[in-house]
């Protein structure tokens, strides 16, 4: 069995202009969002074996926030620049390569990618991941390559928790 937590980046802002969308930072909403999902979801499961993060800024800012309520050690935090893409095609790719010494995983991406992803490999349908969303699928696999369609068994998003 394969656990696998896909968490669309918090808030991020758009009021510095000239800068790359890669470097955009998050929000102090999207701040605080990051906080809420992460302490609620470090109480709900165990921690993840493993942490993924796009190199996005926002992204990454999420995850970081993540690994310290999970208490996970940041330097162990993967980060793809890959995953910066927002078709799931990386994301199927970031996943399938995972080590199978992995049961568990949560993966830190974009829009878009993570929507299509959660549609394709989830069993509930879901219209859109809102920021910091999180959503939780299983799979009856032993090794990530194999992933086919899951059990989707999570599905948080902030609004529900404020």
């Amino acid at each position: 069995m394969k656990t696998l937590y896909i968490v669309r980046h918090a808030k991020s802002s758009w009021e510095y202009s000239g800068i790359e969308d890669i470097d955009r930072p998050l929000k102090k909403r999207g701040i605080k969002d990051a906080h809420l999902m992460s302490k609620f979801l470090s109480k709900e499961i165990s921690r993840p074996d493993v942490f993924v993060s796009s190199s996005a800024n926002r992204a990454l800012h999420t995850a970081v926030i993540f690994c310290e309520n999970f208490e996970y050690p940041l330097s162990n935090l993967k980060i793809k620049r890959q995953l910066y893409s927002f078709s799931d095609g990386y994301l199927v790719k970031t996943v399938n390569a995972l080590d199978d010494g992995f049961n568990s995983a949560i993966i830190f991406s974009h829009d878009h990618g993570i929507n299509s992803f959660v549609n394709k490999f989830g069993s509930k349908p879901i219209s859109h991941v809102s920021t910091c969303g999180v959503i939780g699928i299983k799979f009856d696999e032993k090794h990530w390559k194999n992933i086919k369609k899951g059990k989707t068994f999570m599905i948080e998003f902030p609004k529900n928790h404020k």
